[in-house]
């Protein structure tokens, strides 16, 4: 065998080898080693992207927790405000209640005071009639006398 030869076939066989890997394998490899650059570059920028959308939806939700917490507090200071109306509104009217009862019973008092005071004074006015009368019918004798004031006294 002979060296040159054999060197030769090596060289040749490489060369061959070298163009089809640079025309057949290499481009296509290098394709997708660029296409998987550009896909790994989208989704750190997409990443990159939704991390400042998420920041921004933070601080929205913040804003809006803070805006809900503030309605909410003046919602509440409303409500309280108006039960306290009520329970004052609530006061005075048992109170305005309360003395009109008051003064109708203070007047219902009254009434039967006076209509007690006037049956007694009828009744007084009558004894004095009637003890009157009895004093004319008979005798004016002293035991008599005492003794119908004795009874006019026990009728009273």
């Amino acid at each position: 065998m002979n060296l040159n030869l054999t060197l030769i076939a090596q060289a040749l066989a490489f060369a061959t080898l070298i163009w089809l890997i640079a025309t057949l394998i290499w481009p296509p490899l290098l394709k997708a080693i660029e296409e998987r650059q550009k896909k790994i570059a989208e989704g750190l920028a997409a990443a990159d992207k939704s991390q400042e959308s998420l920041a921004k939806a933070e601080e929205q939700v913040a804003e809006l927790l803070r805006e809900a917490r503030t309605k909410a507090n003046q919602i509440i200071d409303q409500a309280n405000v108006r039960a306290n109306q009520l329970v004052e509104q609530a006061k005075q009217e048992a109170v305005a209640e309360a003395e009109q009862q008051k003064a109708l019973a203070q007047a219902e008092i009254e009434s039967a005071t006076f209509r007690a005071k006037e049956e007694l004074r009828r009744q007084v006015a009558d004894l004095a009639v009637a003890g009157a009368e009895k004093l004319i019918n008979r005798q004016i004798d002293s035991t008599a006398q005492k003794a119908l004031l004795d009874e006019l006294a026990g009728q009273l």
